[in-house]
C-alpha cells in the first residue's frame, strides 16, 4: 500500500516538470575553421594517394 502511495504522489511531480529548451548552437570558431580545412586537405590528398595506387595496378 505505501509503495502505490508513493508512485501516486511522484507521478505529479514529472508532469510540473519545465519545458526543454532546445540549446542554441554557438557560431563557428577560426580555430574551428582551420582544423576542418586541415582535415578536408588531408581527406582530399589521401584520396589522390589511393587513386595512383590504384590506377598502378
Amino acid at each position: 500500500m505505501k509503495r502505490i502511495l508513493a508512485i501516486a504522489l511522484t507521478l505529479p511531480a514529472t508532469a510540473l516538470a519545465e519545458t526543454f529548451d532546445r540549446p542554441i548552437p554557438q557560431p563557428q570558431t577560426e580555430t574551428a575553421e582551420f582544423w576542418f580545412l586541415v582535415g578536408s586537405v588531408a581527406l582530399i590528398l589521401s584520396l589522390v594517394a589511393v587513386q595512383v595506387l590504384v590506377s598502378r595496378r
